[in-house]
């Protein structure tokens, strides 16, 4: 006969168990800071190498577009900040209003962002085929290639936290997430929502405001 093996808690004291949610949170942030730092100094080094090439580069980006974009990312996590506040004091609809309006201001950040890979590649920025070749340096070429694997690496960040977020959502308004019992789950996610928020801080004056 089959024994069935039940999955349980690996501790049964509730601050004990948020200390171990807590300490897998740092060491996954950790391994996304390893990854995004090494990008964050190869760009560096590029600007260190090839400071006037960089800078004609960076001439080309849309620094306003991507300056409102900072604005609204900004304010998705100011949003989230409020949702892990009420979710702590157990106000299930606040908590479900703020993680909505965090969401819908991610999906503006990615929209915009879109709009501005869309006209980049219609001035033959983009690295990629059909783009045109409005930049021909080698190091001119390397710069937009940064360009694009950073910019959408955090836009692949970004779309996992509002899935994440839409699962909360769906939860709170289910009642199926108990708050404020379950708030370390809005806790989690407003670690995670606040990295990627800060990755993008880094990101913008690197390949934008090289001047």
């Amino acid at each position: 006969m089959t024994e069935i093996t039940r999955v349980r808690v690996p501790y049964d004291d509730p601050n004990r168990q948020v200390e171990a949610v807590m300490m897998g949170v740092y060491i996954f942030i950790g391994t996304e800071t390893l990854l995004f730092g090494g990008i964050f100094l190869t760009i560096a080094w590029l600007r260190l190498e090839h400071p006037e090439q960089v800078v004609v580069a960076s001439k080309t980006m849309h620094w306003l577009l991507a300056g409102v974009n900072t604005a609204v990312l900004l304010t998705s996590s100011a949003a989230m900040a409020m949702a892990v506040e009420c979710a702590k004091r157990g106000r299930e609809k606040r908590t479900a209003w703020f993680v909505a309006l965090a969401a819908i201001l991610g999906l503006g950040f990615l929209g915009l962002k879109a709009y501005e890979y869309r006209v980049e590649y219609q001035e033959g920025l983009l690295p990629v085929s059909g783009s045109g070749a409005a930049l021909t340096e080698p190091s001119h070429r390397l710069f937009m290639d940064l360009y694009l694997i950073s910019t959408g690496l955090h836009a692949v960040h970004l779309s996992l936290g509002l899935l994440i977020m839409a699962g909360i959502l769906i939860g709170t308004l289910s009642q199926k997430l108990a708050l404020p019992q379950r708030s370390i789950i809005m806790v989690v996610c407003g670690i995670y929502w606040h990295f990627v928020d800060v990755v993008w801080i880094f990101l913008y004056p690197l390949l934008y405001l090289a001047r």
